[in-house]
C-alpha cells in the first residue's frame, strides 16, 4: 500500500477542504498512478471531488464513521478492520492512499511507500501531511531534478518505509 499527496515546505496538503494549489504534472502523475488501482480516502476528500462524486475507472473505498454515508459506486467502510478486510482483495501494490489528513496519518504507518510532490511553497493551510523527513523509518529514496509551473518550484520525491505494519495481521492502534 502506497499514499500520494503533493505538499507544501510545511507539508501542508491543504485549505478548508481544498488542495492548496493545481500543477498539471502532479495532477498526470496522480492520474497515471491511481488509474485503474484502489484509492482510499476520507469522507471529506471524496466530497471535494467534482460533484463529490467517486474517481472513475478506479475502486474508491471510503473510511468515514458517518453509518448511512453512500456515495455513488464508493465501497464505504468504517473501521480499519472493515478496511482492511477489503483490501484483502487486492494487490497491495495497486492500493493508493490519497487524503486526507486523518485517513494518512491512520494509514501511513501500512504504507511501505510514499509518492510525494513538494512544492517550494508555503501556504495558508489547515490539514496537513506527516513530515516523512522526521517519521521514524522513513527514508527518501528518489527524488526528480526541480520541475516549474508558473512561479511554483516543486520535485517528484519517493519514501520508504522501513517499518511498515503489516495489516493482513494488524495490531490495535
Amino acid at each position: 500500500m502506497q499514499a500520494i499527496a503533493a505538499v507544501d515546505n510545511n507539508w501542508a496538503i491543504g485549505y478548508k477542504g481544498r488542495l492548496l494549489t493545481s500543477i498539471p504534472e502532479d495532477m498526470k502523475l496522480f492520474k497515471n498512478e491511481t488509474m485503474g488501482n484502489v484509492v482510499v480516502m476520507g469522507r471529506k476528500t471524496l466530497e471535494s471531488f467534482p460533484g463529490k462524486k467517486p474517481l472513475p475507472s478506479r475502486t474508491n473505498i471510503v473510511l468515514t464513521t458517518f453509518q448511512d454515508y453512500r456515495s455513488g459506486d464508493a465501497i464505504v467502510v468504517h473501521t480499519l478492520d472493515e478496511l482492511f478486510d477489503h483490501l484483502a482483495d487486492y494487490d497491495t501494490e495497486k492500493i493508493y492512499v490519497i487524503g486526507g489528513e486523518s485517513i494518512y496519518r491512520q494509514l501511513l504507518p501500512y504504507c511501505d511507500r510514499a509518492l510525494i510532490t513538494k512544492i517550494d511553497m508555503d501556504y495558508d493551510a489547515d490539514a496537513h501531511f506527516p513530515d516523512l523527513d522526521k517519521e521514524d523509518g522513513w527514508k527518501m529514496t528518489g527524488e526528480s531534478d526541480e520541475q516549474t509551473y508558473f512561479d511554483l518550484c516543486y520535485t517528484f520525491t519517493e519514501y520508504r518505509n522501513e517499518k511498515v505494519k503489516t495489516w493482513t495481521s494488524q495490531e490495535e492502534n
